[in-house]
């Protein structure tokens, strides 16, 4: 498992893939204040990101890897709200 998690934090070791978001989802909404260590991931699935971004967990160390730090990081800060209302106007 490339993802191991604690009380505190989710350690993001290596290729993380798709097969760790369900796993990975539960432990999110079980958490407080869920945490995340990417400092050793080398390949995040998008699934992954977006729970991260969905619930807002606290990036405490980005990736290594430059470009994949650059968009966690881009993304992570970028978060806005969505809008109240998704249909759209006629």
């Amino acid at each position: 498992m490339a993802i191991k998690l604690n009380k505190k934090a989710a350690r993001f070791q290596g290729v993380c893939s798709i097969e760790e978001a369900e796993t990975l989802l539960d432990w999110v909404q079980a958490q407080k204040e869920p945490k995340a260590d990417l400092g050793e991931c080398a390949h995040l699935h998008a699934a992954l990101l977006q729970i991260l971004l969905a619930h807002r967990v606290e990036v405490t160390r980005l990736p290594a890897d430059p470009w994949l730090s650059s968009w966690v990081q881009e993304l992570h800060e970028s978060e806005a709200p969505l809008p109240q209302s998704t249909h759209l106007d006629a």
